[in-house]
């Protein structure tokens, strides 16, 4: 039997979206170990004044399996 549990996140990239959630997978996976997946659950956007994408925000569920 394998227990999962999920914990939440946020990231963020001036580059895009990907490089947001990939950012975040990494620095997860330095202290959690077994990751197994994730969800994208919200996705945000810093502008500037003009309303130029300035930052990618996202908001990351992470599951890993438990030993």
């Amino acid at each position: 039997m394998s227990v999962v549990k999920v914990i939440e996140l946020t990231s963020s990239s001036s580059k895009g979206i990907e490089d947001a959630v990939q950012s975040g997978l990494r620095k997860c996976a330095e202290s959690v170990k077994n990751l197994k997946g994730a969800w994208v659950n919200d996705i945000k956007v810093v502008t500037d004044e003009d309303g130029r994408v300035t930052e990618w925000r996202v908001n990351l569920r992470i599951s890993f399996v438990v030993k």
